[in-house]
């Protein structure tokens, strides 16, 4: 439900997201959240 608000720039989502990748790095983000290194991860296309 955030997603319009966030494109929209609504919603700054540098304070619910602390890491940002390209969709070809999912797996990458996945290991991170899964490491703790990352708690929420964007997926930008």
């Amino acid at each position: 439900d955030a997603i319009p608000q966030v494109l929209s720039g609504q919603i700054n989502p540098g304070r619910v997201f602390d890491r940002t990748i390209s969709l070809a790095d999912v797996p990458a983000g996945y290991q991170a959240m899964d490491d703790r290194t990352a708690l929420k991860v964007m997926v930008t296309p």
